[in-house]
């Protein structure tokens, strides 16, 4: 059986972002390989919570790549950044609540990196006048990252569609960032 890097480290942080707790056994198992298997290629939790958090950081850079969010309209690339970011929720959900990551300067300078382009992209909808003022492109780049974990955790739960997210995220987001309300695209 060939290993998968990236699907191990999804499944791991799918499992991880709802128990925290659990254990390499249970994590092997809802990644469908064997504990050996798994502390080969991580022999410990913090191996496996590093290679999470640099996974993290380069698939959020992807997304905001493939999202083009310091092209065009800033409301209009909010979308394409949140349509990009629901599919890989499950794992955002984790690294948004994973303190052990927030000790591991690569990852932290990661995080700057994908905090700054988001917040930019903030704040160019405030300075277009589309977005509103009293709210902190900070506090909206967290707003943004917590409905992506809130998604993915009621994903999980059967409390939403798979196919809600994105729509749902966007709604919430815009609807109380947008200076004027909008009509959904």
């Amino acid at each position: 059986m060939r290993f998968d890097r990236e699907q191990i480290l999804r499944d791991a942080a799918d499992l991880l972002s709802r128990r925290a707790t659990a254990s390499m056994d249970e994590i092997a198992k809802a990644a469908g390989v064997s504990r050996a298997t798994l502390h080969r290629y991580y022999p410990g939790r913090d191996t496996l919570v590093r290679a999470l958090g640099l996974l993290g950081i380069e698939q959020t850079e992807q997304c905001l790549d493939a999202a083009r969010i310091e092209e065009g309209d800033p409301v209009e690339a909010v979308r394409r950044l949140i349509a990009e970011a629901v599919p890989v929720s499950g794992f955002l959900a984790f690294l948004y609540g994973e303190n052990q990551l927030y000790d591991i300067a690569e990852i932290n300078d990661g995080w700057a990196r994908v905090d700054a382009r988001v917040a930019a992209l903030f704040r160019r909808g405030q300075e277009a006048g589309a977005f509103r003022y009293d709210l902190t492109p900070a506090w909206l780049v967290e707003a943004l990252y917590a409905l992506i974990a809130a998604s993915a955790w009621s994903v999980q739960d059967g409390r939403m569609a798979r196919l809600d997210p994105a729509r749902m995220v966007t709604e919430l987001l815009l609807g109380g960032m947008l200076r004027e309300p909008r009509s959904a695209a």
